[in-house]
């Protein structure tokens, strides 16, 4: 009792104090005045300009994944990809179908297979924790991936090939991150065992008596409103983080100082970019230091830091080298530092989160690594 009432004590003090520091923070450089216009006017502006957009992005993926599985690619990709799950990660082939759920929609779809007792039978009991990283190592893969790509009728120029090359280190990158948190799953499971030893089934879908074309508009529009749900769910993310994140990237919007116009702010991240400018300017081949504000935002949500690369364009600081790396980092990354609690909860192992997101960090960091001198060399 005595530690609850610290609480409800404390907490409210640390708040204040908190809001205190921001209202500090902003204020005494923009004006309150001014702070409060930019908050509103970059929200809106985030919502009309870049959220619609994600979401009709998210729409049509949506569709496609639901194409894809309502006629078999999704389980025929299972079987392709089945034999690399053993040498690349150390996994049952029935891991394959992780990757492709999660690569068409989010981080969460992995938690809707281990439920199902035919998948979770292919798994010894120190793989299963594994799934956690697997899948947010490509979630909203396709959505993203698409997203770049269509930035091209911006940037005036193609962002296809960046875009695969960014695909191709994310994988490198869920290697790195699967692998090294196998190292800790073994050890905290030394004497596991086996779930079962029975395949998975052999269809993962519903056929039923329904015709080619309904199945097709069914598919299409279910899969179209799985979008509407990812679109709706990442407005919280981008409209509150990538605000707070864009005041912190930008400055003035005019030599004569604040106006309260959007997209202004303090630019504390340039700042700490320029310090640490060679370290991303050797591991990544960051362009700019601005694009900082890109892997620091992917930690919380991906979709919010999408909302960043519009503006990245048109500011004349994104290159095709940095497509290939925002690519990789926002895909493996995928906001894990949001999911990746609930995540491992639910897979029953909340006493390895830590090393979870610990092996994530330096998987994301390796896809980065990898699309730059992967862009560089195929360049």
């Amino acid at each position: 009792m005595e530690n609850v009432k610290k609480k409800k004590i404390i907490e409210p003090i640390l708040l204040l104090l908190f809001l205190s520091l921001f209202l500090f923070l902003f204020g005494s450089r923009m004006g309150l005045g001014n702070m409060f216009k930019t908050i509103m006017y970059t929200a809106h502006d985030l919502l009309l300009n870049t959220v619609f957009f994600i979401m009709a992005v998210a729409v049509l993926t949506g569709a496609l994944g639901g194409l894809l599985s309502e006629f078999g690619v999704v389980e025929m990709l299972n079987k392709l990809l089945s034999p690399l799950m053993k040498p690349l990660y150390n996994l049952p082939g029935a891991a394959a179908i992780g990757i492709v759920t999660t690569y068409l929609s989010d981080n969460p779809a992995i938690l809707s297979l281990v439920k199902d007792r035919n998948f979770i039978r292919c798994f010894k009991q120190y793989q299963l924790p594994l799934m956690c990283n697997l899948g947010t190592s490509f979630g909203m893969g396709l959505m993203l991936t698409t997203f770049m790509i269509a930035q091209s009728a911006i940037a005036g120029y193609s962002l296809l090939v960046p875009a695969l090359v960014g695909n191709v280190a994310a994988i490198l990158g869920s290697v790195v991150s699967v692998r090294i948190m196998a190292f800790y799953t073994k050890k905290a499971f030394r004497h596991s065992a086996a779930f079962g030893d029975i395949e998975l089934t052999d269809s993962t879908l519903s056929h039923t008596d329904k015709g080619l074309f309904e199945r097709f508009m069914d598919a299409v529009l279910e899969g179209g409103k799985s979008g509407v749900e990812l679109g709706v769910s990442i407005i919280p993310g981008v409209l509150i983080i990538s605000t707070f994140i864009m005041m912190l990237t930008y400055g003035p919007a005019s030599p004569e100082g604040y106006s309260g116009v959007a997209y202004e702010g303090i630019a504390v991240l340039p700042w700490l970019g320029e310090r640490l400018f060679w370290v991303l300017k050797f591991l990544f081949g960051f362009s700019s230091p601005e694009l900082i504000a890109f892997p620091l935002t992917s930690l919380g949500s991906t979709g919010a830091a999408l909302a960043l690369v519009p503006k990245f364009i048109a500011d004349g600081v994104l290159m095709p080298n940095d497509v290939a790396v925002l690519t990789a980092i926002g895909m493996c990354w995928s906001g894990y530092l949001s999911t990746h609690v609930a995540m491992m909860d639910s897979l029953g192992s909340r006493q390895l989160v830590g090393k979870a997101i610990f092996s994530h960090t330096i998987g994301g960091i390796s896809a980065g690594v990898f699309a730059h001198f992967v862009y560089v060399l195929i360049s």
